[in-house]
């Protein structure tokens, strides 16, 4: 009787162990319960180089190094898309200071926190109103048609930057071997 109990216990603790991993098979290989969605509403960017490389004339002025940058063309309706992603940055709250703008053309003085370059030569991965977002690297991570809802960016901006925490903001979480 004592040794029924024994081989009960123990394959009820391989059990425990067991079925997740076969649950977890059975869901990759038959794609059960994973969900097909998008989360992000803007395109992946492979053929945008990175910031370093764009055919820009004037230099980045005020883009400070590790912010995440929403760069968008202002060619056409240049105060108005400023004005949006102007008021974007400021419905971001207190995650604000981690992104930066830049408008790439477009007339008229920088709307505060706004950085100002034109286009040296036009690249083909170029189009008038898009908008890319990049990380702190410079490299763009997504691209969004001159037609985008802010709400649909915000959406975007507000999950990677929840998904990628600031480490310039944590100088009392440092260890220092004195």
């Amino acid at each position: 009787m004592r040794a029924r109990r024994q081989r009960f216990k123990l394959l009820a603790l391989i059990a425990i162990f067991a079925i997740p991993v076969i649950t977890a098979w059975v869901m990759v290989e038959w794609r059960i319960g994973i969900p097909d969605q998008r989360t992000a509403h803007g395109e992946l960017a492979p053929q945008v180089p990175p910031l370093a490389h764009w055919p820009l004339a004037e230099p980045r002025q005020a883009l400070e190094a590790g912010d995440w940058i929403l760069a968008f063309d202002c060619s056409i309706d240049c105060d108005v898309h400023a004005d949006q992603w102007w008021r974007l940055h400021r419905a971001m709250g207190r995650e604000a200071p981690r992104i930066s703008r830049l408008r790439i053309g477009g007339h008229g003085p920088a709307l505060p926190g706004e950085s100002l370059a034109q286009w040296a030569k036009v690249p083909e991965w170029q189009s008038p109103g898009r908008v890319w977002l990049l990380d702190p690297r410079g490299d763009a991570v997504l691209t969004y048609t001159s037609g985008v809802e802010p709400r649909d960016v915000l959406d975007d901006v507000n999950h990677l930057l929840r998904m990628n925490p600031d480490t310039r903001a944590a100088p009392e979480f440092e260890v220092s071997n004195r």
